[in-house]
């Protein structure tokens, strides 16, 4: 059965680290900790004595004073690592942990896991090839030197790179290295961590180039395992589950977030807020009990990027730079559908094209797929078709040969809607209000990535009044930015009363309107 060495690297709070060395270790699981050297040495000193007794800590030789983005938490991990491989020679695998971190499954649970697959779990990107980095430095951080910290020595930081720089003293990647990129929050098999350090001693070229590149902890252990280690042996992904905002800071969890942390596809969570006790407390009873069983939905990530995204929605108040002076034509007519239900839409538009001669788009600024002519590539991606969508719907008009376009919109679409309604065309804006059912809003909710077929009906349950409120907003905001042509079809409605509203926006024959709105199933599931 898997026995883990969990590597702690922590610097605050020694009584939270003695609560999370004993619980962890109580299960038979061991410890190496590297306390850092900046913290207070009386810290240190108590963290000692509270855990002497416990064979199954251990602590890093040397203590390093870290700094972050430098290789002294490279260097720390190593201490512990070693330490950890020395004292622990029952220990079958090794996990990097810090002290923000706690197990949000069972010891049970974690080494059945861990005994599943014969594999190490380590995020190990291309460096250069993928987009872990999303924004900043990219090669400077390898092909030059830092001996500085950023944070804490700024001026010499960058003055140093501008020397490097401006004189053209850029370094080679050695060259049988790869270099490879992914979160520090592993969890390694022993005979990895072995080759990692035998390669250490052996290797003082690679040593010494990871150890003046910046932010190293994200590129050595991920860069030295895809090196060492086969490919199939590997799973690319942090067994940790942690989450960033926008603003590159890490989510905190409390107290309410417990049923949240045991659905999600991980062992432990980065980053338990110190004031949440109960929390603490539960997932400490939780990591010693026996037959604890976990429901996988794994939503976490998409629901908070749901959450905090309707919590700024953002509008756009001046046309892009391309756009100034561009319209659609004043003699031009641009009818929008707005709806939620997709499919409501798409049957309606269907109906009109039969019984009409306007053209009609369904929603192509919202699906890649979306049916469109050969418009010279301006068609093509869905970044293309927003970033040029005045340009993309007067070649629409020219195509069809056509003054009047009927497009599908989502309702979350505001700022395309409100964008065409400045445009000196007149532009109508029908709203189809469909009833949403809770089917229908399990359904729309794992469509979109807030819950998978695995989730528990419970946590849908408490999901269900969120996503409906949120489709509530988005008709709300429609309403309230008082288009001038705006004018809504009801699913509750009376087909006479839907006609008329029909026959006003598309300026057709009342019979032709009431022969469109009265097709069967028009609002159906």
């Amino acid at each position: 059965m898997a026995k883990i060495a969990f590597i702690l690297l922590c610097h605050k709070d020694p009584d939270a680290i003695i609560r999370q060395a004993n619980s962890l270790t109580a299960a038979g699981d061991y410890m190496a900790i590297h306390f850092d050297a900046r913290s207070p040495a009386a810290h240190y000193t108590r963290l000692r004595a509270a855990l002497k007794d416990n064979p199954n800590v251990t602590f890093a030789k040397q203590r390093v004073r870290c700094g972050w983005g430098e290789w002294s938490l490279v260097r720390a991990t190593l201490g512990a690592v070693q330490a950890a491989a020395e004292a622990f020679p029952r220990a079958t695998h090794f996990y990097m942990l810090s002290g923000d971190c706690m197990a949000i499954k069972s010891a049970e649970y974690a080494h059945e896991f861990l005994d599943r697959r014969d594999c190490d779990y380590i995020e190990s990107y291309d460096y250069f090839e993928g987009d872990w980095i999303k924004t900043g430095w990219k090669e400077e951080r390898l092909i030059y030197r830092h001996w500085f910290n950023e944070r804490t020595q700024k001026r010499r930081f960058y003055a140093m790179y501008q020397m490097q720089k401006r004189l053209g003293l850029t370094r080679a990647i050695p060259e049988d290295i790869e270099v490879m990129i992914g979160s520090q929050w592993w969890c390694l098999r022993r005979r990895t961590i072995e080759a990692i350090l035998a390669f250490a001693k052996k290797r003082r070229d690679v040593m010494r180039f990871f150890a003046t590149t910046w932010i190293p902890d994200e590129t050595f252990f991920q860069t030295l395992v895809r090196h060492l280690i086969p490919e199939h042996e590997i799973e690319s992904r942090t067994l940790t589950f942690l989450m960033f905002t926008d603003y590159g800071m890490p989510v905190t969890f409390y107290n309410d977030h417990y049923d949240l942390l045991l659905s999600q596809d991980a062992l432990f969570a980065r980053k338990i807020s110190p004031g949440a006790t109960e929390l603490r407390r539960r997932l400490g009873v939780l990591y010693a009990s026996e037959g604890a069983r976990f429901q996988i939905s794994n939503e976490g990530r998409s629901l908070f990027k749901f959450l905090t995204e309707k919590g700024r929605d953002g509008r756009r108040f001046a046309p892009r730079f391309w756009e100034t002076e561009s319209s659609l034509g004043r003699e031009r007519e641009l009818l929008i559908i707005v709806c939620k239900k997709w499919h409501v839409a798409k049957r309606l538009v269907e109906r009109i094209r039969q019984m009409t001669n306007i053209p009609c788009i369904e929603y192509l600024f919202n699906e890649e797929s979306c049916a469109l002519p050969d418009l010279g590539g301006i068609q093509s991606t869905m970044g293309k078709r927003h970033r040029h969508r005045r340009a993309l719907m007067r070649m629409l008009y020219d195509y069809y040969e056509t003054d009047r376009l009927i497009v599908c919109m989502d309702p979350a679409n505001l700022d395309l809607i409100e964008d065409f309604g400045r445009d000196r065309a007149l532009t109508r804006i029908l709203e189809v209000e469909c009833q949403f059912s809770d089917a229908y809003l399990i359904g729309h909710a794992k469509r979109v990535g807030l819950a998978g077929d695995r989730t528990p009906f419970e946590t849908i349950e408490r999901l269900l009044p969120t996503v409906r409120n949120d489709m509530t907003h988005e008709s709300d905001r429609i309403r309230d930015a008082q288009f001038e042509n705006y004018q809504r079809l009801r699913e509750i409605d009376p087909i006479e009363v839907n006609a008329r509203t029909l026959e006003s926006f598309l300026s057709v024959p009342g019979a032709t309107a009431q022969e469109i709105v009265g097709a069967e199933h028009l609002f159906a599931d």
